[in-house]
């Protein structure tokens, strides 16, 4: 899937093989470059950047290796001149990733790339109301958590991602390629699931100034919007 030569170098940092909590590395650094620069591309409504995102999404939850029609549209050139990193499971990574995005940008006229900005497990909490557990929504979220592979884990996450696109709710795509590099790796599964784990139980909904808690409340609580 390489593209042309790159003009710019990443980090020749080894990629951690277990709990990925931020974006850090090359990965990141290739993923979150390209989905920027789709992003930038798309929400100008450069036909380019429409075109690519258009091809991208039509592969969101696939094995991305196994789509022909994706070599080459992302440059990832930068990650074969890092060495120590598995340069097969970097590609999947970005290449599921902007996937994902492609997926999550569709018909937003507003960035759901926010570099920075949510994980997984805290953008899947903003799904629910404060003081709420929606479970089916939690049960998706296990569901992914629980993924043996890569193309069972971009199949869970896209319903996911259909979800948040819904909601208006952005993601950090860079760092979640990092999560999805680092959950190919021996053991680093359970690391990613344990900081999806956290992020979703330390974010706190935002509940408007002056509505009362559920264990206040003496009605069952509005939906969120």
């Amino acid at each position: 899937m390489t593209a042309a030569p790159p003009e710019r170098s990443v980090s020749a940092v080894p990629v951690p093989r277990t709990a990925c909590t931020a974006p850090a590395g090359p990965v990141a650094e290739v993923a979150g470059s390209e989905i920027r620069r789709l992003q930038t591309g798309y929400l100008a409504d450069r036909s380019e950047a429409v075109a690519v995102l258009a091809r991208l999404r039509r592969a969101a939850g696939k094995d991305v290796a196994a789509v022909p029609d994706l070599w080459g549209i992302l440059d990832t050139g930068p990650l074969y001149e890092v060495p120590g990193i598995r340069h097969d499971a970097a590609e999947a990574a970005v290449y599921t990733a902007a996937t994902l995005y492609a997926l999550h940008q569709q018909s937003r006229r507003t960035g759901m790339h926010r570099t920075g900005g949510d994980e997984l497990g805290a953008a899947v909490r903003r799904l629910m109301a404060p003081d709420e557990i929606d479970e089916p929504v939690l049960k998706r979220f296990r569901q992914a958590g629980s993924a043996p592979a890569l193309p069972l884990l971009a199949v869970r996450l896209r319903g996911l991602v259909l979800l948040l696109r819904g909601e208006d709710i952005g993601l950090d795509y860079a760092q979640l390629a990092e999560q999805l590099y680092v959950w190919q790796q021996p053991g680093g599964r359970d690391g990613v699931r344990r900081s999806w784990g956290r992020s979703f139980h330390a974010h706190r909904p935002h509940r408007p100034a002056g509505e009362p808690s559920s264990a206040s409340a003496q009605t069952d609580p509005k939906d969120a919007s």
